[in-house]
């Protein structure tokens, strides 16, 4: 990007994360959000996807001070312009999730990652799940469900043995959690403009939480989601070390 002038950094609550942030102020200024030309986000990937969500349409640069850090670049608190003016930015399309809770409310919330279907109760759910209006499974039974964008393929998706998807391909990942029957079902790869929808069967019995990005609705009776193309988040990196590249060292660690 551009040489950026004016920075606004913002950390999560963590020690590190807090001591990060004071360090980078008193060496760098600070600017309000809506005077910044960027954001700068310490902390771990669920900061990051905190950050994004907040909406601001600014570019955000990450510093790890977390965990894995998979969004992140490493932290270091020298040449900060520098990496600014030369990093490479990734824009990515989120899901958009409409819910339907059992009490008639409707829920409409983005995620950037995933949106996953996980049982509420000590039975496995029972999920009827279609794609563009078409039954394509009658019953699933499992402890739940995902549907991954690529960016959010090496998180929760990989976890339970879903695939590991290109940056930039026009597909979603959607992947069965410990799914009992169709016994150990593979899951589907599906294009992204796909509408996919989750029926809870059997909803008073096995009770289902719809989850985006760590934000949680319970319990629902049906999920729909799409991919939202209108919507678009800027992420940088360090040359060399964006999404693609990230994705592609995961395949062989």
């Amino acid at each position: 990007m551009a040489q950026a002038q004016h920075i606004h950094f913002a950390a999560s609550s963590s020690a590190s994360a807090q001591t990060a942030l004071a360090a980078l102020i008193a060496r760098y200024g600070q600017v309000p959000r809506y005077a910044a030309d960027v954001i700068v986000a310490l902390g771990g990937d669920g900061f990051m996807l905190q950050t994004l969500h907040e909406g601001t349409g600014l570019p955000v640069y990450g510093m790890n001070c977390g965990t894995i850090g998979f969004l992140m670049n490493d932290y270091s608190e020298d040449g900060l312009t520098e990496r600014l003016a030369s990093a490479e930015e990734a824009v990515i399309n989120p899901l958009a999730m409409r819910a339907q809770t059992e009490d008639g409310t409707l829920h409409e919330m983005l995620a950037i990652n995933e949106v996953s279907l996980l049982r509420a109760g000590p039975q496995a759910a029972k999920l009827r799940i279609s794609v563009n209006g078409r039954v394509r499974m009658e019953e699933l039974i499992c402890d739940g469900a995902i549907l991954s964008t690529p960016a959010g393929s090496t998180a929760y998706n990989y976890s339970a043995h879903g695939p590991i998807l290109p940056i930039g391909s026009d597909v979603l990942a959607l992947t069965g959690i410990a799914s009992f029957r169709p016994r150990r079902w593979q899951g589907a790869i599906l294009p992204r403009s796909a509408v996919v929808r989750f029926d809870v069967l059997e909803p008073d019995k096995r009770p289902v939480m719809a989850d985006a990005d760590s934000r949680c609705v319970e319990p629902v009776i049906w999920v729909e989601v799409r991919s939202e193309p209108q919507v678009e988040h800027r992420i940088l990196f360090d040359p060399g070390h964006g999404l693609e590249e990230r994705l592609m060292r995961e395949q062989f660690a």
